[in-house]
């Protein structure tokens, strides 16, 4: 039998006699004739599972603003940012105006007469409206010529932004350590997972914390499916400013390919009735936010990122994930150590806030607000030191199953996919493909031979069906023989 490369640990568990194994594999194909109980199903197949998602938010909503002063922005910034967008939108309206700086519309009003007062934005009556009798606005040779100006200085424009001070009492109203985990809202968002029942009681206290997690083990057990179900047991909804200011410059924020979306339906200009001012439309409303990164990270993508053609700043990535999770995947695959990462993380994990620079050089500080969890294969003590490790509050190991925890997945995989499980191949492949691997089981493992054994079916034009012969081809590639070869 060749050596195949495998992980260490779980070696020298006893055999079991074949008897034992038959009556494993009866209990397997009842249970697989049946669906799988509240909060068990295989670790790496993919389900449609409940999420215990509130539809109303569970923090305060941020108040529309009535009049311009309370949007905590100064007069001339928003008409510049008024002014652009006219001359960027070509909008014609005050309501639609209104909508593309997400102000209401009462405030929006009185900007435009503000404008028109200034000689920088003139009446076109009704004749080029559009909206019913509502009347028309343009911008003047001296509305156009201020608009270039501002351009020119910054491309922001659209919705108006929300001052970092604003924004920082808002993160305290809808901090994650105000969230409230239970037991139930867990297992809804990991039912597609096989746990053991102790690694949800370290799961638990730690998310409910609010503060940073360290996962670690072998590879292919879980852990990034963890650590989504972790994101999904995040039920309630808060809001995210599209934009928020400091000192004048524009940080962008809300990013549609990380933030989930859940906004109310915009009102028609003509309605009777009108709901959308119910919160500041200057932020979105949304399912608290999952950010997931790899070995793609590096410690620029934790800065701000200038764009200087637009002269606008877009927001990091843990700035973008306030209010939510920051995932750190495959730790110790990134280009930087990670050692040095995690040194990255050490004022925003004890103080509870980061520091950013703008382009000038200039540094100030933004709240952080953020579950971090970390997951890597390595073993910490290896990429560590004693005081990076003392900063992340919660180290939880996650294992390979045992015996029957990989029998139960293998099962429930099976039936998933409509594979008859046969008890000779299941004997064939207990007792003589694992202990080449010193029975070391991970996760991972039944779904990826099941999907190669149901691939070899496909392409020799026969029923799904499990045989040594096919173990044998499936189990061929998911290891690598350790030999030499001719170069």
């Amino acid at each position: 039998m060749a050596k195949h490369s495998k992980c260490k640990g779980h070696s020298g568990r006893a055999r079991e006699n074949v008897g034992i194994w038959a009556r494993g594999f009866v209990q397997l194909r009842q249970e697989t004739s049946e669906p799988p109980p509240k909060g068990s199903a295989s670790a790496t197949e993919g389900t449609e599972h409940q999420m215990n998602m509130e539809t109303t938010p569970n923090v305060i909503a941020p108040p529309a603003p009535r009049q311009v002063s309370d949007t905590g922005l100064s007069p001339v910034m928003m008409r510049d940012i008024m002014l652009k967008t006219m001359f960027r939108t070509h909008l014609e309206q005050v309501s639609r105006l209104a909508s593309a700086l997400a102000l209401p519309v009462s405030v929006t009003q009185i900007l435009v007469d503000t404008a028109r007062e200034q000689g920088l934005i003139e009446a076109t009556g009704t004749l080029h409206a559009g909206a019913g009798s509502e009347m028309g606005f343009r911008l003047s040779d001296t509305g156009k010529a201020r608009a270039l100006d501002a351009l020119s200085q910054s491309e922001y424009y659209g919705a108006m932004p929300i001052p970092l001070e604003v924004y920082a009492e808002q993160v305290k109203r809808q901090s994650v350590r105000n969230m409230k985990v239970t037991r139930d809202a867990l297992l809804g968002a990991m039912g597609h997972l096989i746990l053991p029942p102790m690694l949800l009681d370290q799961l638990g206290p730690a998310i409910g914390a609010g503060r940073s997690i360290l996962m670690y083990g072998p590879p292919g057990n879980g852990k990034s499916s963890i650590s989504n179900g972790i994101r999904d047991a995040l039920g309630d909804l808060i809001y995210v400013p599209r934009a928020i200011e400091y000192n004048g410059s524009v940080i962008t924020v809300y990013d549609p390919l990380m933030h989930v979306k859940r906004e109310e339906a915009e009102d028609e200009a003509t309605a009777l009735r009108r709901t959308a001012n119910r919160f500041d439309r200057r932020y979105v409303r949304c399912e608290r936010p999952s950010v997931i990164t790899g070995g793609e990270l590096s410690l620029d993508m934790l800065d701000l990122v200038y764009n200087p053609t637009a002269r606008t700043y877009q927001a990091p990535l843990q700035l973008k994930s306030t209010g939510g999770i920051f995932i750190v995947d495959d730790l110790g695959r990134q280009e930087e150590p990670p050692q040095k990462l995690v040194n990255r993380w050490i004022v925003p994990l004890e103080e509870n806030k980061d520091i950013l620079a703008l382009q000038s050089g200039e540094k100030f500080e933004v709240p952080f607000d953020t579950l971090v969890i970390f997951s890597t294969n390595f073993h910490p003590n290896k990429i560590f030191d004693t005081a990076a490790l003392r900063r992340i509050f919660y180290k939880i190991k996650i294992d390979g199953p045992d015996q029957a925890g990989f029998l139960k997945i293998f099962a429930m995989v099976a039936r998933r996919k409509k594979m008859p499980l046969d008890e000779a191949s299941l004997l064939y492949l207990l007792k003589t493909k694992y202990p080449t691997i010193d029975n070391v089981y991970a996760n991972y493992q039944p779904t990826f031979l099941i999907d190669q054994i149901i691939s070899i079916c496909e392409f020799e034009g026969i029923p799904y069906q499990m045989t040594p012969e096919l173990i044998d081809r499936a189990w061929a590639n998911m290891f690598v023989e350790e030999s030499d070869f001719a170069h």
